[in-house]
Parts: C-alpha cells; sequence; structure tokens
C-alpha cells in the first residue's frame, strides 16, 4: 500500500482495550480502522480476565477505585453490544467471587481487607469456612477465613477479544495487521511500513508498545512523556479431568502466607492460576512463579494436583509510576489510552466509553484528571 488510506478514527493497538474501543466507536456510526501487527497478543494473550473492583483493590490506590467501579457498572453494556453483533461466546461468568485465608495470619489480612473494601462502598459478605466449602466443596477444609464478594464476574479474555474482533468486524472495522511507526498529533497521519494512515482522530491504544511510537514532537512536546514499564505475570493453564468437573463454579482468589494467588474456572473445563508480579528481564514464566503459584493454589483447593497441567506463560503489562492509567486528549488528532496495568481487562469499559466521549468531544462520564497522559512530564530546563 502506498497511497494514504483515510478513516474517521484510527485505532492502533488490538488488545481489548483497542478492540473494545473499536466497537464502541463504530456502534456510534463511526468509520474505524484498526492497526495492529499480532492482535490480541500482548497482555491480553495473559490476562486473568477478572472483572473485580472490590477483590482486585490495593491499599492507597483511592483514584483508581471509581474508575474501577465505574467499568465494572459500564460492562454489562458492553457485553451486550459486542453479543447483539457477534455469535462468539466472550466467557462472560457472573458467579461472584470467594477470597480465602490459608491460616490465621492470613485470616487477620482478609479481615483487614474486607473492612478497607467495606469503607469504600465495596459489597463484601463475611462467611464461614463452612459456607465457602459448602459453594465450593473441593475447597481445603483447613482455611481458616472466607468472604464473598457477590458483585465481582469474570471473562475469559482470550475469547473476548474473538468476540471483540468478530463484533468489530460485523460493524465494519477494518484491521491491518501493521506496526505503527509513528503518528502525527496535528495531521491525524500514521506512519507504518505499508505506507500511511490519516484519519479525523487517532486512538493510541498499544498498550506497553505505546511507549515506542513516534508521536511527542507533533504534540508540541520535547520528549516522550508516558513513563511505560514492564511488569510481569505469570498464569498457569490447566485441564480439569471429567471426574472432577466443575473444580470450582466461581472464582476463588486467598492468601497463602500472605502471598496472593487466584483460580480461574473456565466455560471450556480448563483451570487459570495466577497473581505474580515481577519487573525483571524473563519474558516467559519463571520457574519460581510457576512452584509458587502450585503450592499455594494446592494448599487451598487439593484436587488441584490431579488436573493436566496445559500451560505457563508470562505477559507484560503496562504499568505506570502511580498504577494509573494514561487516558485522555494529548493533540487535536491524539488519544492515549493505555497503562491499564493489572486492570487491563476491567478497564476496558471505560477506556472504550471515555475514549468514545473524548472522539465525539461529548462530556465525560467520569473525572479522567487523574489519568492526564502529561501528568508525569515534565519539561527539560
Amino acid at each position: 500500500m502506498s497511497t494514504t488510506t483515510h478513516s474517521q478514527v484510527i485505532v492502533v493497538g488490538a488488545g481489548v482495550v483497542g478492540l473494545a474501543t473499536a466497537v464502541e466507536l463504530a456502534a456510534r456510526g463511526h468509520e474505524v480502522t484498526v492497526l495492529d501487527p499480532a492482535p490480541a497478543s500482548g497482555a491480553t494473550h495473559h490476562a486473568g480476565g477478572m472483572l473485580a473492583p472490590a477483590a482486585e483493590m490495593v491499599y492507597q490506590q483511592d483514584p483508581l477505585f471509581p474508575l474501577m467501579r465505574a467499568s465494572s457498572a459500564w460492562y454489562p453494556e458492553l457485553i451486550d453490544l459486542v453479543s447483539a453483533h457477534t455469535d462468539v461466546p466472550t466467557g462472560y461468568r457472573a458467579e461472584g467471587t470467594l477470597v480465602v485465608a490459608a491460616d490465621r495470619a492470613d485470616a487477620q489480612h482478609l479481615t483487614e481487607l474486607a473492612d478497607y473494601q467495606s469503607l469504600h462502598g465495596m459489597e463484601v459478605e463475611r462467611i464461614t469456612v463452612r459456607e465457602a466449602r459448602r459453594s465450593e466443596p473441593l475447597l481445603s477444609p483447613r482455611l481458616a477465613g472466607a468472604v464473598s464478594i457477590p458483585g465481582d464476574t469474570q471473562v475469559f479474555p482470550r475469547q473476548w477479544a474473538e468476540a471483540l474482533a468478530s463484533a468489530a468486524q460485523a460493524l465494519g472495522v477494518r484491521l491491518f495487521r501493521t506496526p505503527a511507526q509513528a503518528i502525527d498529533a496535528s495531521t491525524g497521519t500514521v506512519t507504518t511500513p505499508v505506507g500511511d494512515f490519516q484519519a479525523d482522530d487517532v486512538v493510541l491504544a498499544a498498550g506497553l508498545g505505546a511507549r515506542d511510537i513516534d508521536w511527542a514532537e507533533s504534540a508540541g512536546l520535547a520528549r516522550m512523556p508516558l513513563q511505560l514499564r514492564p511488569v510481569y505475570g505469570d498464569i498457569l493453564r490447566l485441564r480439569v479431568p471429567d471426574h472432577l468437573q466443575p473444580l470450582l463454579t466461581r472464582v476463588v482468589r486467598g492468601f497463602v502466607e500472605d502471598r496472593p494467588v487466584y483460580l480461574i474456572p473456565r466455560f471450556d473445563g480448563t483451570l487459570a492460576i495466577g497473581a505474580t508480579t515481577r519487573e525483571d528481564s524473563l519474558t516467559s514464566a519463571q520457574a519460581g512463579g510457576v512452584y509458587t503459584l502450585l503450592r499455594d493454589a494446592i494448599r487451598l483447593l487439593p484436587a488441584i494436583e490431579e488436573c493436566e497441567f496445559l500451560e505457563a506463560s508470562a505477559g507484560a503489562r503496562p504499568g505506570t509510576p502511580d498504577d494509573l492509567p494514561y487516558l485522555g486528549r494529548v493533540g487535536a488528532k491524539l488519544v492515549v489510552s493505555t497503562g491499564y496495568f493489572r486492570h487491563g481487562i476491567l478497564l476496558t469499559a471505560l477506556a472504550a466509553r471515555c475514549t468514545r466521549e473524548l472522539i465525539e468531544h461529548a462530556e465525560s462520564s467520569i473525572d479522567l484528571t487523574a489519568c492526564s497522559p502529561l501528568r508525569h512530564f515534565k519539561e527539560t530546563p
């Protein structure tokens, strides 16, 4: 392709954030083009998929909480929109979450966390271990505490990405498998190895890859303002044998000697296990992380020992200095939407809606001041 292709909106990046943004815009009548050399192959491919504004709360991240709650509330609408345009399943489940403690110290941690969650308006139900095992009989009888979070849900990220891509195609979104090299924030021109693309607005939703795309100078900045770093998380996938189905009916999160672990049942008869966080140079699963996840998961759910081990992988999530996303307009024709870190799947609904509002110059459904893409930028003397 040597000539310039024009669209109303170009979305750079085809993870779940980029695909959902494309669907949201196309459903509102915008002509959308998506650019990505390998759709849904980054953080999306390795994500757990929990839509858990309560269970995912982290101490002293108060500005993040309203974003998580809003996105969770908007998710059913996004699920319905996608389901209206494709028969591909989303893997959406709404059974809620159990959070359990392995020992007394973990039970104290769980109590303190539940108090914190309740203080910030999250729905958390204190239950006995017996009640937890009544709903999930294969849990260990040696647990020391449990709470139920009925409002937390989940999607299967790989299925979710397929459903989003299918819905986008049905809505007329064009996908080009090519990387963006540069974006002109003033003209809306995107430079790629196969030629230039031009749009009235460009959305930079390339996850960690956003730091490698040149656009700062065209926005009047002396250097790149985004401070993105890779934060790796190991995740395991197991197949549950027929005689143990269903191993779990809902997400189980736990604390084992203060280490977090989560177990996610899928409709396809598999189980995902995750929760490690590391900042190093190892791009594949770490042996110690795999060992720790299996050991801690088995302590909570001993029957895991009978499951078939399918896969261990690691995804690089785009972290920011304050763990808040970069979401906002940075030029006349450029909107940045990246840096969602551990909450990329959960915040997808917020990213899609708020980006569409930015493109349409509409009033924002939520205050995005804390998410300014320029908040970490300082002019050099």
